[in-house]
């Protein structure tokens, strides 16, 4: 029989690649990871992706958010949060650990669950613990979905900044003086950390910065000029994280500079000067993202410098084996040289962030910037690599 005159089923389109956009979490920068989202989901071609928002809320539930972005934005100086943008108080998002399945699930209390589709790549855009640490990392490993950034070291390594700076040092990178007081140590013998805190400050003298080893965003950070603010900075840096790092003050000024994975390899943008903060201590939370203290892009540097401090980013990319996408920040010192502070293995990713800035003015826009890291992450492998 012919088929000739059947009528025919026209071909379906190709399915536009899901990208679920994982943030929030249970870190402190909870609120800054809301607005990073709210810039990537504005950003994202729609004509290109389907994308699925995933909020995780402050004590770590995973909710089906509604696609908003103008709500995910600081107002007011608050903060926004995920609570605030949940479609159900008690509903759930459930990631299979199944690599054969990719389906993502969303279960309420009574009902039955339902199949929100197959996500291709997941776009986390949490920062701190909990998120930009390796743990999810780690779970979407197993779940065998690419995802965009760091893997598990890379990002366990970017989180904690007394590892980091040890691979750093490993790999000859230039880092300033430092300290640890572990939380073991702060329990057992807390008059010894305090004098262990004292023969620092006599080597390398005072003011001293108190931070949170794994935290960011300049969240719980204390500039401390005398012994006495040390315990109530101490106490601030450990309301983030028992283990704190304390740091020696470098006197100069602080450079930053973006890496970007490209098909040949990653590469440096052009870098940025964050300029002294008249109104702030340091360039902490408040300046950032609050006042929005602008930086100075591209950083009034010689060419000399420029290359030296790009080459000592793509550096620092390779030694903590990073992937997708890094900010480096620097000091360069009265004397010329660049130390290394830390890197982010997912930076600021706000419109008025450095990291996006950098790259814009490399000639790499908003968009597509978003674009090469969703693409760059359905390109690679998953499992070891």
């Amino acid at each position: 029989m012919s088929t000739e005159n059947l009528p025919q089923n026209p071909e379906q389109p190709p399915r536009k690649p899901r990208v679920a956009v994982v943030f929030g979490g249970r870190s402190s920068e909870h609120g800054i990871s809301v607005v990073t989202a709210g810039a990537v989901l504005r950003a994202i071609d729609r004509t290109k992706y389907d994308v699925l928002p995933i909020g995780i809320t402050q004590d770590g539930r995973w909710a089906l958010t509604a696609d908003e972005p103008d709500r995910m934005a600081i107002v007011d100086r608050q903060q926004p949060s995920v609570d605030r943008l949940a479609e159900s108080t008690e509903g759930g998002v459930i990631l299979s650990v199944d690599p054969a399945n990719r389906e993502v699930v969303y279960s309420e209390p009574g009902s039955v669950p339902k199949a929100l589709g197959d996500v291709d790549v997941v776009f986390p855009v949490l920062h701190g613990p909990y998120g930009e640490d390796g743990t999810l990392q780690g779970l979407l490993e197993l779940s065998g979905v690419p995802y965009v950034g760091a893997g598990v070291l890379a990002s366990a390594v970017g989180q904690d900044k007394e590892y980091m700076k040890r691979v750093f040092t490993s790999f000859g990178l230039p880092v300033g003086p430092y300290l640890v007081i572990r939380p073991r140590e702060w329990t057992r013998d807390e008059q010894g950390a305090r004098e262990r805190i004292a023969g620092f400050a006599g080597e390398h003298g005072w003011p001293l910065f108190i931070k949170p080893a794994r935290a960011g965003s300049s969240i719980g950070i204390t500039k401390v000029d005398s012994f006495e603010g040390l315990d109530e900075a101490i106490a601030e840096a450990q309301r983030h994280d028992p283990k704190i790092i304390v740091e020696a003050l470098l006197r100069g000024r602080e450079i930053e500079c973006g890496v970007l994975e490209f098909e040949d390899g990653p590469r440096a943008s052009v870098p940025a000067e964050i300029p002294p903060v008249q109104a702030h201590a340091y360039y902490d939370f408040e300046a950032k993202y609050i006042d929005s203290t602008p930086g100075l892009v591209p950083a009034p540097l010689t060419p000399e410098q420029t290359a030296e401090v790009q080459r000592l980013a793509v550096e620092a990319f390779e030694a903590a084996s990073c992937e997708g996408l890094v900010r480096a920040d620097f000091f360069l010192t009265e004397d010329g040289e660049f130390v290394i502070n830390e890197i982010n293995t997912m930076p600021g990713f706000t419109p008025i962030s450095m990291y996006p800035k950098m790259w814009e003015a490399s000639g790499v826009s908003y968009p597509e910037l978003v674009d090469r890291l969703v693409q760059a992450a359905l390109s690679r492998s998953t499992g070891l690599r």
